[in-house]
């Protein structure tokens, strides 16, 4: 377990709302619940980030800058995207663990003292695993499929935790 929590890092599509698929920072609708998580963390002083593939912007489709706005205005501490191709060759696309990397050497964070929550086994956990971040799978968006028919993606990996929703599992950390 977590001696002093750090950072959580939050993955966005299918994780604070949306299906799971690409929307527009513009048209990005959180689930009901998702404010009140970030609140959650936000009023414990813990420093909240942001962190989605998003190959989108790759294809002039949507710019870093819109992604960074919105997860500023969602309250979070900082927002880190890979825009990358699915074809590109980078560090950062998850599961790669090069945003929370980033982050860390940013922000001076430990990560084995930090969390990640996510709706996919095959980017989110492998990331986290990575860098030896506690690994929260949440069941909205991807994350039931992440558990069954997406499982052999990340099949030498367990979830330190399964929760319902981000709110959920917001919960389970507030409670360690």
């Amino acid at each position: 377990m977590i001696r002093k929590l750090e950072a959580v890092f939050i993955d966005r599509d299918g994780t604070i709302g949306g299906t799971g698929h690409f929307i527009h920072p513009n048209d990005f609708v959180p689930y009901e619940f998702s404010r009140t998580a970030i609140q959650l963390l936000q009023s414990q002083g813990i420093k909240i980030f942001g962190f989605t593939n998003q190959h989108r912007v790759s294809r002039g489709e949507a710019s870093i800058v819109e992604f960074q706005k919105e997860f500023l205005s969602y309250g979070f501490d900082d927002g880190f995207i890979c825009p990358h191709s699915l074809l590109d060759s980078c560090v950062c696309r998850k599961p790669n663990p090069g945003m929370l990397l980033e982050a860390a050497s940013i922000y001076n964070l430990n990560l084995k003292n930090c969390v990640v929550i996510g709706d996919v086994g095959g980017t989110d956990m492998l990331a986290a695993q990575a860098v030896g971040a506690l690994k929260i799978l949440v069941l909205t968006g991807w994350g039931k499929g992440s558990l069954s028919q997406y499982r052999v993606e990340w099949k030498d990996v367990e979830p330190d935790y399964i929760a319902e929703n981000l709110l959920e599992a917001v919960k389970c950390i507030l409670d360690q």
